[in-house]
This record gives structure tokens, sequence and C-alpha cells, in this order.
């Protein structure tokens, strides 16, 4: 039976520290995120760490704009004796009008870092999982800047990146702005280390009037071996807002 892989999705909203003068994002900081999304990839997938030997191609097909959300996948292409080639796509969407567009695509050659000494074949190209519509997922790197002095995540690194799933799936609910009403329920089961990969998943749970309330699970993932548990989970209650920053009605939530 043929396993299936679940592609490594990164979101990240595009700050103006990252555009030029006229609100476009610059073309090193999407690469930056690409190569990220090349690395999560490649690690993940063949539990052993890599490098970036190339990037092959990468087309710009359109501006990336200040506000906008940025969604990049990676997929394993084609797997070498110690090298792997991965496609990554990056999509832009605005989160009011839910327009989204392929922005940029690059082919990344990613090389086992212990070559030399691990003569293990590589794992053959995975087939691909689809996302579940009704959940934002989101993957993130622990860097030693987001931990203590003994390499555990700081609570509040966690937080904030939950509190952004909750604003992302609410933005994409609602279509409009949405702030952080109220934090329910914040439990914390498992420390999570420096080097170890954060997914979030984030889903729509209950519609008030204003309010919608979203559940966020974070799981940590040992890239070296595979281990993965759920680390972290809450509920957040966000509020749609008009122009000026008042309560307005929220969409119901989609019946089957």
């Amino acid at each position: 039976m043929t396993r299936l892989h679940q592609q490594v999705r990164l979101m990240d909203m595009v700050f103006p520290d990252q555009t030029n003068d006229q609100g476009n994002m610059f073309g090193g900081a999407a690469l930056a995120f690409m190569d990220k999304v090349a690395y999560l990839t490649v690690a993940r997938f063949a539990k052993r760490g890599f490098v970036t030997a190339a990037v092959e191609r990468t087309d710009f097909k359109s501006p990336v704009l200040v506000g906008e959300l940025v969604d990049l996948t990676g997929e394993v292409r084609s797997v070498g004796r110690s090298s792997i080639r991965v496609r990554v796509n990056l999509h832009a969407e605005n989160l009011l009008t839910g327009e989204r567009r392929l922005t940029t695509q690059g082919e990344f050659t990613m090389v086992a870092t212990d070559r030399k000494t691990n003569k293990t074949p590589l794992p053959p190209v995975p087939h691909y999982q689809l996302e579940p519509e009704e959940y934002t997922t989101n993957v993130e790197l622990v860097f030693p800047g987001d931990t203590d002095h003994r390499g555990l995540l700081f609570g509040g690194r966690a937080l904030a990146l939950m509190e952004k799933a909750a604003f992302v799936a609410a933005s994409r609910h609602a279509r409009c702005s949405v702030v952080m009403a109220a934090l329910k329920e914040i439990n914390f089961s498992s420390p999570i280390h420096v080097g170890e990969l954060v997914e979030l998943t984030a889903r729509i749970s209950s519609v008030g009037r204003s309010s919608m309330r979203v559940e966020v699970q974070l799981w940590a993932e040992n890239l070296t071996n595979g281990d993965r548990r759920q680390a972290t989970k809450g509920q957040f209650v966000m509020v749609a807002i008009d122009e000026n920053k008042r309560p307005i009605k929220a969409p119901e939530m989609k019946t089957e």
C-alpha cells in the first residue's frame, strides 16, 4: 500500500520591511521563504540534514504586495544518490477578497550533509495527499532565538504562532478584517525543542454574531526520527470588524 505524505506548507504575512518603496515584496525575501520550505520538505521526508546546493530556476510571475498572505508549498520531484530536487510554489492571497495567484515558482537542489559517511539510499519520490479544506495548516522551524537557555521554545512564541494561524483561518472565513478578542483553554502538554518542526492546524469551530471561535493545535516533530506529538492546543476568539474597527456580522459556518 502506497503511503501518502503531507505537503510542507508555510504561511506568513508580508510586512512593510520586506517590501520596496512601491509595496512589492523583495525577491530575496521570497527566496528566503522558499529556501526554508525546500529545507523543511527534504528534512521531514528523508529525516537527515540537508543544505541548499543550487537553485535551478526561479520564475517571478507577479509581485506580492504588502499586507498579503504568502502561502508556500514544497514537493519532492526527484531523488538522487545524496541529493533531492524540490519544487516550491509561492502563492499570494488577499485575505479580504480571497484573490489567490501563483506568484513565484522555483526548483531547489538539496544535498545531504552526511553524504560522505551515510551511504543509506534516500527514500523514493513520495505521493502527496490533499489537505482537508476545513483546516488551515502551517509549519515553522524552531530557531535558537525562539528558545530559552535550555533550548526550549518560549510559551509566548508558541502563542504568537497559534494566534497567526487563528488569524488566517478567521480571515479566510470572514473575508474581512479580524482582531483577537480572547484566548481560551490554552494547554501546554509537551516542551518543544530547538531544531524541531512545529505544525499548526486551525479550524473554525463555532460562529456567533460577530465572533468566531478557532481551535488551534500545535504539533512538534523531530526531523531526525519523525517523532511527532501534540505540544499545545487552545481556542482563540476572533471578531470580524469593518473599516471603522466596529464589530460586524460574521458569515455563518458552511454546512455539508
